[in-house]
């Protein structure tokens, strides 16, 4: 797994271990394993929420794909072509391989290996999500996760803004023994901040652990909190909850996070961290607009209709071929 990598993590910061005389430790309140299902133009992901898990129970987020890992063949990549948003943000993380973006904002560009791409839909947005000519042409590995971040009312309608968060911008840490590499991509851990900026806040990143390592997370107790393994097996939670690839953690109070690797195994750990604070508002979603009412909804479908939430370019409209 690329994904941004260090030869030697005790050259980082280090995140001190919560003292536990006066520091509570997050129990595991559920553990829900992802469904997989087809999406875009027909690949398929694994996906923890929605699903058992509740839009209320996950909030303030309102989705996490999980992409792979995976190799495709020559030819067989696949993407999301060209479709709208409204009322919330889309976050892509890449951890191996690339997709191109384009949307009708401006924004766009090559996602590579580490990248994060920060998409504010707000009031409106096309935008599609495509395998390179070189991933599409040559194939090979693939692995990403795409995250939805609500947004609330009052942010609902805010323009439309991109973000390119390149894997030289992410805030590398490691754990108090080193065992650990964190790629913090936004939001605050231990007073290190990351650099995406967001609308509604959160603290989301990649923590890869070596075998039989562990590692306690400062975490706002006011923040939900949950865990979704990429790769590997461990435990989590002061009870030791064992987990493994495909399974998200939801955490009960606390103030930190426990996740350990499992000695035995060949690979590290690689999971995501990721909270926010809880907007507690109605939700009304239909597809890729989540709004508060259904009238926004009917509204939202309407202005997409009209292409009052943009026009494709001329240049995008004729279907790619790289034959």
């Amino acid at each position: 797994m690329p994904a941004v990598t260090v030869d030697d993590t005790l050259v980082l910061p280090r995140i001190p271990r919560p003292d536990p005389a006066t520091s509570k430790a997050r129990p595991v309140a559920e553990v829900v394993t992802a469904r997989r299902q087809v999406e875009g133009a027909g690949f398929t992901i694994r996906r923890p929420f929605p699903g058992d898990l509740t839009l209320v129970e996950s909030d303030p987020f309102l989705l996490l794909d999980h992409l792979g890992p995976q190799v495709n063949a020559p030819g067989e990549a696949k993407g999301a072509p060209w479709h709208p948003h409204r009322g919330f943000e889309t976050v892509s993380y890449i951890l191996d391989g690339e997709i191109a973006h384009h949307d009708t904002n401006g924004g766009g560009g090559v996602i590579g290996e580490g990248d994060t791409q920060w998409m504010t839909a707000g009031g409106g947005i096309l935008h599609d999500e495509l395998p390179t000519e070189r991933m599409y042409r040559g194939g090979g590995p693939a692995h990403a996760v795409q995250l939805w971040v609500n947004l609330p009312s009052a942010l609902k309608m805010t323009p439309p803004r991109y973000q390119a968060i390149t894997r030289d911008d992410l805030r590398l840490l490691t754990s108090d023994d080193g065992g650990a590499l964190i790629r913090l991509i936004a939001g605050d851990i231990a007073g290190f901040e990351g650099p995406g900026v967001t609308h509604t806040p959160i603290t989301y990143a990649h923590v890869t652990l070596a075998p039989g390592a562990e590692i306690s997370v400062p975490w706002n107790p006011a923040f939900s909190a949950f865990a979704y393994v990429l790769t590997g097996r461990g435990t989590v939670g002061p009870e030791g909850r064992p987990v493994e690839e495909g399974e998200l953690v939801v955490f009960g109070p606390g103030d930190n996070l426990v996740v350990a690797a499992a000695a035995r195994q060949a690979d590290p750990l690689d999971v995501l961290l990721l909270g926010g604070l809880p907007i507690r508002e109605p939700i009304a979603n239909y597809g890729p607009f989540v709004m508060n009412t259904r009238e926004e909804i009917v509204q939202a479908v309407e202005d997409y209709q009209a292409g009052r939430l943009g026009i494709i370019p001329a240049d995008q409209l004729a279907p790619r071929s790289f034959a």
